[in-house]
Parts: C-alpha cells; sequence; structure tokens
C-alpha cells in the first residue's frame, strides 16, 4: 500500500507536539473530500510508530481537546500495518 502524497495525503513520521498536525487536519476539514494523515511514514520511507495505542488515544485527545468547534466525530485514527510496521492513519 503505497501513497504518494498529495493534496489528499500527507506523511508524518511522528507526531509533533507543535501544532503541525493540528494544521494538517484543520487543512483537510476545509478541503472538500476531507484527507489522510500517515503517521510513521516519511514519503514512503516506513518508520513505524513505537506505541500505537498509545499514540492514537494522544492524537484523539490533542484533536478533540484543541480545535473549535469541536471535531469529534469528523475524523478517524487508524492503527494499520505496513511493511510490517505499525503506523496511524488519521483520516479526515
Amino acid at each position: 500500500m503505497l501513497y504518494i502524497e498529495s493534496n489528499r495525503v500527507e506523511y508524518k513520521r511522528e507526531i509533533d507536539d507543535g501544532n503541525k498536525l493540528k494544521k494538517a487536519v484543520v487543512s483537510f476539514l476545509n478541503y472538500n473530500g476531507g484527507g489522510e494523515i500517515l503517521v510513521g511514514d516519511d514519503d514512503g520511507s516506513v518508520y513505524g510508530v513505537k506505541d500505537a495505542d498509545c499514540d492514537q488515544l494522544k492524537i484523539t485527545n490533542r484533536l478533540g481537546d484543541n480545535i473549535r468547534p469541536k471535531i469529534l466525530g469528523l475524523f478517524d485514527v487508524i492503527a494499520d500495518k505496513m511493511e510490517g510496521r505499525n503506523i496511524l492513519r488519521i483520516v479526515i
């Protein structure tokens, strides 16, 4: 499953502590048809995430708590595997 970064797909090697993830999510929310962010991948080079369950919860909480108006129900964080490594897909 190889994705090409485009106006509907974005790669994030890891979860940042800043606003980059939130800005990407808001951009996809404002884009007709949404998009998908792959965490643990960087332009087709799969790095994976260390603790998919913990990171999944962090992303859900961060997006749910810090974006107004509330966007719960407008995105989904899905644990997946690529090349035998855990990644997270944020579908908006």
